[in-house]
C-alpha cells in the first residue's frame, strides 16, 4: 500500500481518497481533499496558509526532529538490490549456518549415551504361543 503526501498540506492520502491534478507538462499534484485543491487553483502559497504543514514548520511551530518524519521518508524509498552483493550475502549466510550446525552438533550427542547400551528383550515366536 502506498501512502502519497498532500502537495498543499503535506497530510497523508490513503490509497482511494484526494484527487489528482495533472498540469499540461505531466507534473503531477496529489490533493487530501478538495479544501487544498480549491486553495492550490487559487494559487495560494502554502507557506502562508496557516493550517498548512508547510506554514507551521516555516514559523518553528512543529516538530522537524521527530523519528517518525524519518521513518515516513525511508517508507516510500524504493530499495536497490545489487545481484552480485545478495549472492555473496546468501553465500555467506549458509556458511555461518553450517558452522552454528557444527558447532551446535556436540550439544545433542550425549557423550555418556554412547557407552550404555540397553538391551530391550525380544518377544517370543507365535507359533510357541499356540501350542
Amino acid at each position: 500500500m502506498r501512502l502519497e503526501k498532500c502537495w498543499f498540506c503535506s497530510s497523508t492520502i490513503y490509497p482511494g481518497h484526494g484527487i489528482q491534478f495533472v498540469r499540461n507538462d505531466a507534473k503531477i499534484f496529489r490533493f487530501c481533499r478538495s479544501k487544498c485543491h480549491k486553495n492550490f487553483k487559487m494559487k495560494r502559497n502554502p507557506h502562508k496558509v496557516k493550517w498548512t504543514k508547510a506554514y507551521r514548520r516555516l514559523h518553528g511551530k512543529d516538530m522537524t526532529q521527530d523519528s517518525t518524519f524519518e521513518f515516513e521518508r525511508k517508507r516510500n524509498r524504493p530499495e536497490r538490490y545489487d545481484r552480485n552483493r545478495m549472492k555473496g550475502k546468501k553465500a555467506k549466510e549458509q556458511r555461518e549456518a553450517a558452522k552454528e550446525l557444527e558447532q551446535s552438533i556436540l550439544l545433542v550427542e550425549a557423550p555418556a549415551a554412547l557407552l550404555i547400551k540397553v538391551q530391550v528383550p525380544q518377544k517370543q515366536p507365535e507359533e510357541n504361543l499356540m501350542e
